[in-house]
């Protein structure tokens, strides 16, 4: 790789720390989203995995709730890791290098949910069918597109966690997603060059250095503001990596 596309990735990453930090999620989001400008998918999820797995591991353990959480969301958690491996496994490689597009339009349909503030409300009698299902289609649509917040973010809100609950599942949730693709990755071979690990290891140290950032800017800016902002932009990326299947 030249030294502008590290220097992209590493502004990439900076980028993405920085957001999570702030509003506790975005990173894989963000990442794959600017990523997929220059490479396919697959490709920005391989570089993907350590900066994630890291931030989120942080952010799993900054709740007490851990075992609580476990035994709730774990058909969930079980049924992403099935429904990525599966997807990865029986999806033609061809079809996963061409995947942008589908990048594309999952962001496009999360930051159209993020600006309508859509609020799901799941009552506990329905969490035993529907988290399997929301698992599954999460897992599916990580091993096409890298990003693993379509649809158990929404449905993690649903629940009406508490805040320190709900960032606690979400950095859970993600953690897992982020084992399962790496697996899944592994399995088609994007993940066995030492070229990419290595990057991917470095791009820890902006995805850090940003996530740090975000946290000590969240309580300086406005958080309803800075959705906004994050929401319109994720629109304008999406809608120009779906077109790109189009034109």
């Amino acid at each position: 790789m030249s030294i502008e596309l590290y220097a992209f990735i590493a502004f990439t990453f900076l980028l993405a720390g920085f957001v999570k930090g702030v509003v506790g999620l975005g990173l894989p989001t963000v990442a794959v989203g600017l990523l997929g400008l220059t490479m396919p998918p697959a490709q920005a999820a391989a570089l993907l995995v350590a900066p994630s797995m890291v931030t989120n591991i942080v952010q799993l353990f900054s709740g007490p709730r851990f075992g609580q959480l476990v035994r709730r969301l774990w058909p969930m958690l079980v049924m992403i890791c099935a429904g990525t491996i599966a997807c990865a496994a029986l999806v033609p490689a061809k079809m996963m290098a061409n995947a942008t597009p589908a990048l594309g339009v999952a962001l496009v349909i999360y930051a159209l949910m993020g600006l309508a503030a859509v609020k799901l409300n799941v009552p506990p009698r329905a969490e035993r069918w529907l988290a399997p299902i929301v698992g599954f289609v999460t897992g599916a649509i990580t091993a096409v597109t890298g990003v693993f917040v379509i649809p158990a973010v929404p449905y993690l809100q649903g629940l009406g966690l508490d805040r320190e609950s709900l960032v606690q599942a979400l950095g859970l949730s993600f953690s897992i997603s982020t084992i399962a693709l790496a697996i899944g990755l592994a399995m088609n071979g994007e993940l066995l060059h030492t070229p990419v690990l290595w990057t991917s290891a470095l791009a820890l140290v902006p995805a850090l250095g940003g996530m740090f950032l975000g946290q000590w800017l969240r309580h300086r800016i406005s958080a309803e503001r800075f959705r906004k902002l994050f929401f319109s932009g994720l629109l304008i990326l999406g809608g120009e990596l779906a077109l790109r299947g189009i034109l």
